[in-house]
C-alpha cells in the first residue's frame, strides 16, 4: 500500500511541475540555461584544478646512469624515457653563456644538445607537437 502511495505522490508532483512549467516557460528556460552555465563553469574549474595539481614530471634518466645489470631492461627504460620526454614541454639543454661572445658581435645564446640522443628526442617531440596541432 505504501508503494502505491509513493507512486501517486510522484505522479502528482510530476503533474504539478509540468503545469508550472507550462504556466511559466520563461522561468523554466532561465533556470535551464543557468543550470547549464553553472555546470560548464564547474567543469572548467575542476579541469583547471586537475591540471594545476598534477604532480611534477620526473627528469629523464641519463644514459650514463644505467649500470651493466640493467641492460636487459634498457628497451623498457628507453620507452619510458621517450614517453616522459613526449609529455614534458621542456628538454634538458645546455646554454652557451653570453660571456663567450664579444659584446659587439650580436650573438644570441644558443641551446646546444649534449648528445645526439637528446637531439633525436627533441626532434621526435617537435614532430609529435606538430601532429597534435594539425589534429586540433
Amino acid at each position: 500500500m505504501e508503494s502505491r502511495r509513493r507512486d501517486m505522490e510522484l505522479l502528482s508532483n510530476s503533474m504539478a511541475a509540468y503545469a508550472h512549467i507550462r504556466a511559466n516557460p520563461e522561468s523554466f528556460g532561465l533556470y535551464f540555461v543557468l543550470g547549464v552555465c553553472f555546470g560548464l563553469v564547474l567543469t572548467l574549474c575542476l579541469l583547471v584544478l586537475r591540471l594545476s595539481c598534477r604532480p611534477s614530471p620526473r627528469p629523464p634518466a641519463r644514459p650514463g646512469d644505467l649500470s651493466e645489470d640493467e641492460d636487459d631492461d634498457e628497451d623498457e627504460d628507453e620507452e619510458d624515457t621517450i614517453d616522459r620526454a613526449a609529455s614534458e614541454s621542456l628538454l634538458p639543454v645546455t646554454e652557451i653563456p653570453l660571456e663567450t661572445h664579444g659584446p659587439g658581435d650580436g650573438a644570441l645564446p644558443v641551446n646546444v644538445f649534449a648528445s645526439a640522443e637528446e637531439l633525436e628526442r627533441a626532434q621526435r617531440l617537435e614532430e609529435r607537437e606538430r601532429i597534435i596541432r594539425e589534429i586540433w
